[in-house]
């Protein structure tokens, strides 16, 4: 065993790579792992990769259309602790960041022959209505604000990667320009060349994925697993709820509540009274008493108990007519 750990130790120091690093380097291949335990995952993966994979001739390499829906079909039904895992893994070298960008198939899927114009690639997809509609959840979700920590809408980055992911399987199918482990930059298979007096919109349009903090922090954020802290699906907070219209007494508005009334007491006692009880010591009777006719200075947190101050007889006078109502009750 002492053999084993210091022949590790020796290849590590040999590689100079540090163990714990390298043990978790390629999370992209975890993340292919993780799906193939999953049987829908592993099902609608290899659906996908067998259609666009699949060559239809010399000239044709593979059926774009299937392949798109294949990869819908993919996104769509499979749960996204497994496809984001895919699509938004973190990488460390180029390896890891090459299998991210092949994570969609982009030789059938992404790339083709020439680039079109963005502007054309954006008005083939709005002639679609599902792909117009994924297009405009894209621009809703993933605008990059400047009033918020994030760069993204209402912090919400889960928002911005399910817009994203749902692009994939259209015209406007985005994907990552390059195998950068560390430069994030994705954007659709086009260009704003022959954009003509629109040059400036279809730059414009191009950046939304290019040069998006949003689109880039959301990304990295999932990768480094510090997104959860940024979703409102699990908020560190708890939303402000109106009070709720009940039968519960009403408190100063300057009345703290460490000094509110045990409202617990008070069914308690109203309870005993109604149901006619019998009490077997005064301990039981007495609280139930005080609660009720405690009293609260309007204006001030003093809270004034009966036994206390100079009015300490009318408390004693009517403990002693509610006893004998009760044992005239309990007879």
């Amino acid at each position: 065993m002492i053999l084993a750990n210091a022949f590790c130790l020796f290849f590590f120091l040999g590689t100079g790579a540090d163990p714990a690093v390298s043990a978790k380097s390629n999370h992209c291949l975890d993340a292919a792992k993780a799906c193939n335990l999953n049987d829908n995952c592993k099902k609608l993966r290899s659906s996908y990769i067998s259609i666009c994979n699949r060559e239809i001739s010399p000239a044709e390499r593979c059926n774009r259309r299937k392949c798109h829906k294949a990869l819908r079909q993919f996104f769509d039904r499979v749960p996204s602790e497994y496809t984001y895992r895919m699509l938004f893994c973190s990488c460390q070298d180029q390896a890891c960041a090459e299998r991210r960008r092949q994570t969609i198939l982009p030789s059938c899927s992404y790339e083709d022959k020439e680039k079109p114009n963005c502007l054309d690639l954006r008005s083939v997809c709005r002639t679609d209505h599902l792909c117009r509609s994924r297009l405009a959840d894209f621009h809703a979700n993933c605008r990059a604000s400047y009033q918020t920590l994030t760069s993204c809408p209402a912090d919400n980055y889960q928002a911005c990667l399910g817009s994203y992911a749902g692009m994939i399987g259209f015209d406007m199918t985005p994907n990552y320009v390059d195998a950068s482990p560390t430069g994030i930059v994705v954007s659709p298979w086009c260009s704003c060349r022959g954009s003509g007096n629109m040059e400036e919109e279809c730059a414009k349009f191009l950046r939304d994925f290019t040069e998006n903090p949003c689109l880039r922090n959301a990304i990295q954020a999932f990768g480094n697993g510090t997104d959860a802290n940024m979703s409102p699906k699990n908020p560190s907070f708890r939303p402000t709820q109106a009070p709720r219209a009940g039968k519960a007494p009403s408190l100063p508005d300057d009345l703290s509540d460490s000094t509110s009334l045990g409202t617990n007491v008070i069914t308690t006692c109203t309870s005993v009274q109604e149901q006619g009880m019998k009490v077997n010591s005064s301990k039981e009777l007495s609280m139930c008493f005080t609660e009720l006719t405690t009293n609260i200075i309007p204006g001030s947190n003093k809270v004034i108990r009966p036994n206390s101050g100079p009015c300490r007889a009318r408390p004693l006078a009517a403990l002693t007519a509610v006893s004998v109502l009760l044992l005239k009750l309990a007879l």
